[in-house]
């Protein structure tokens, strides 16, 4: 068949199934004459919602299912399912209530306890706490903390151990949760008094045996208790575990501290650190499973309370080490906390990984790092270390100086360095300094003042200007969160830290589901009663500071410091004087010296001032004082004192030796 007949007859198939165009046009017009007639009818009956909804939603031809607006199928009911799904809901929310109110455990006793913050609160530092019960005590730290600008020749503070005296008969030991000063800096001013068994880690125990040893107390070594991690003492009346925590100092630790009314948890000084220098993490889940047991109070600490988010990792400042060591053309010194080891250990290794001696200055320093390598917390072979007289030997770009001083202090290495005093280090332009430590409170204009000495001598100096040149050792609002979210506390002590710290430390509480009644914002010196059923303050124990000198190791009396504050203030006048007794005058000129309250040019004034002063007191006194020298000496102080008072607004010290004649 060819082409043309093949396609003649496909053409005439396709005339077949096309209807005419006249039949096709009367289907279509009878079609749209039904579709009239069904909408007239439509038309003159009312339409419910449903049905306008599917007028407008129906499509021609459409295969899709018609929307109901019915309600969905119930699911609560009698069916067996129904049943099943409504006890779930029920299981899961006492499940919930049970987990976040483990410590509905506790089993109701007439056990009581009472903790008693001798110091660390209403300030930074200083921080010694104790917990009792009628027949037992134990002490939690024995810190030091720093003294105020008006403290002149004052070096450290230390807790008034006075109530400590009074329930000496009953304490079973002393629990140290690691080795900063504020935790330990005052052992040794109380073993003085009252040495008694020492609970620690290792590492605190190494740093507590150098300042015992400073202080000539070798023998009280033998009190120390080395305490190992996940493992429970029997001590006094209580049964304690110390938990692994990071902080800024190697070997910190949590403290469980189980009594017949309940479990304490004591968080030390902490943050959550999840990638430490030593790899050594938070016990998370020795805390999780004290917060399932059930916890009766938690001390926590409140030193971060204001900062949100989180800490960053002490890891992380190995990085701006790093940047600072590749283009530090000469020596690098490097100034923190003594106490900071793994600060210091990344500052080493980054020494020598760009080719460094290590050369460290500072006693503090010296004893802190060897005692790390001793106990195995860092690994440095000691070959790498210079003493401070062959740093010269080197070129500048082959030392690394760490050094104490980064608060400022007057005695310490840096200090020393930036005013020239140094026998062995001066500061060069040439050099790069780091101070890796944040100002505590206080101290700021101390750092301040260093900082000025070391930019005059045209160092660099990296302080602040990095912002990961530093990491706090304290937990943020989200760790404390979290803390408080794995022990889930009846009731809460926020510890550590001014009255504002501990005030937001309660919101954040708060927002973790702690009533408000159930937490208690104590200062020094509150005694809090604590048991199943409540927790209030119940008295004021005595509480201060003791004045110490650290350079004699010695304490100075309150008087002291107030009058070198009053001299400080007011300064002092001492006035020599000859009065003839039967004439009641001068026999000759009186010898006035002052300090501290008139300018040197002005002393001839100031002295014929005193005279006329003299003159008109002894023209008019009584013949029994000036017979009588002490009585004539206190009139004639009260009297000038007055005069001065009158004319200069100040009460200086007033010192006269008067001879009668």
């Amino acid at each position: 068949m060819d082409d043309n007949s093949s396609a003649s007859a496909s053409k005439k198939r396709f005339y077949k199934r096309r209807p005419k165009k006249k039949e096709a046009a009367k289907s279509e017009s009878g079609s749209l004459h039904e579709a009239a007639v069904e909408a007239k009818k439509a038309a003159k009956q009312p339409k419910t919602d449903t049905q306008e909804d599917k007028i407008e939603t129906a499509k021609p031809n459409s295969k899709k299912r018609k929307r109901s607006n019915l309600p969905p199928s119930p699911v609560i009911g009698n069916e067996a399912w129904q049943k099943a799904l409504n006890s779930a809901i029920e299981t899961n929310k006492k499940s919930h209530y049970d987990r976040l109110n483990s410590f509905k455990k506790i089993q109701k006793s007439a056990d009581k306890i009472r903790i008693t913050p001798l110091g660390g609160l209403g300030e930074i530092g200083g921080n010694i706490t104790v917990i009792e019960t009628n027949t037992s005590a134990v002490i939690v730290d024995v810190g030091m903390s720093f003294p105020d600008s008006d403290m002149p020749g004052v070096d450290i503070l230390i807790p008034d151990f006075n109530y400590l005296k009074t329930i000496k008969n009953k304490i079973a030991g002393i629990l140290i949760t690691h080795a900063h000063e504020d935790h330990i800096g005052a052992i040794p001013y109380l073993f003085k008094e009252m040495p008694l068994p020492l609970y620690a880690t290792p590492m605190p125990l190494g740093m507590i045996s150098n300042k015992l040893e400073e202080h000539g107390l070798k023998s009280a070594r033998n009190l120390f208790r080395p305490v190992e991690k996940r493992k429970i003492y029997k001590i006094g009346e209580f049964e304690i575990e110390w938990l692994h925590i990071t902080h800024s100092i190697v070997d910190s630790s949590a403290l469980a501290i189980k009594t017949k009314a309940g479990t304490i948890i004591h968080t030390g000084d902490f943050k959550i650190d999840h990638t430490p220098i030593d790899g050594y993490p938070t016990d998370l889940h020795r805390l999780a499973h004290y917060g399932e047991e059930g916890v009766l109070c938690l001390l926590s600490d409140s030193t971060n309370s204001h900062k949100e988010g989180f800490t960053r990792s002490e890891s992380s400042v190995g990085k701006t080490f790093d940047a600072i060591f590749s283009k530090s053309k000469g020596r690098v010194i490097m100034s923190t906390f003594s106490s900071n080891i793994h600060r210091v250990y990344q500052a080493v290794q980054h020494g020598l990984n760009y080719g460094r001696k290590v050369c460290v200055i500072g006693r503090s320093m010296e004893r802190n790092i060897f005692t790390a390598i001793e106990l195995g917390y860092i690994s440095l072979d000691k070959s790498i270390f210079i003493d401070a007289h062959e740093v010269g030997k080197y070129n500048d770009n082959e030392v690394l100086i760490v050094t104490t001083g980064s608060q400022g202090e007057t005695m310490a290495a840096l200090y020393r360095m930036a005013t020239d005093e140094h026998r062995h280090i001066k500061i060069k332009p040439t050099d790069q300094i780091i101070i890796s430590a944040k100002a505590i409170p206080g101290n700021e204009g101390s750092v301040s003042t260093v900082l000025n000495f070391l930019l005059k001598s045209g160092a660099s100096v990296a302080y602040q200007d990095f912002s990961e040149i530093h990491v706090s050792g304290h937990a943020a609002q989200e760790e404390q969160k979290l803390m408080l979210r794995l022990i889930k506390p009846k009731f809460f002590l926020p510890i550590h830290g001014e009255f504002n710290h501990i005030t937001k430390h309660k919101e954040t509480a708060m927002e973790c589901g702690i009533p408000s009644k159930n937490i208690l914002l104590m200062e020094d010196g509150d005694q809090v009663e604590v048991c199943a059923e409540y927790i209030k303050k119940v008295k004021s124990v005595k509480t201060g500071k003791i004045f110490i000198d650290n350079q004699i190791n010695s304490q100075i009396e309150n008087d002291v410091v107030m009058d070198r504050q009053q001299l400080a203030d007011s300064g002092v006048v001492m006035i020599i004087a000859q009065i003839d007794r039967r004439e009641k005058k001068l026999i000759a000129k009186p010898k006035v010296v002052s300090y501290g309250l008139v300018a040197d040019r002005n002393d001839k004034e100031f002295s014929k001032e005193m005279e006329e002063v003299l003159v008109q007191f002894l023209s008019n006194a009584k013949k029994d004082v000036i017979e009588n020298r002490a009585v004539l000496e206190n009139e004639v102080r009260q009297v000038v004192r007055k005069h001065i008072f009158r004319s200069m607004k100040k009460y200086p010290t007033i010192v006269p030796t008067i001879f009668i004649m």
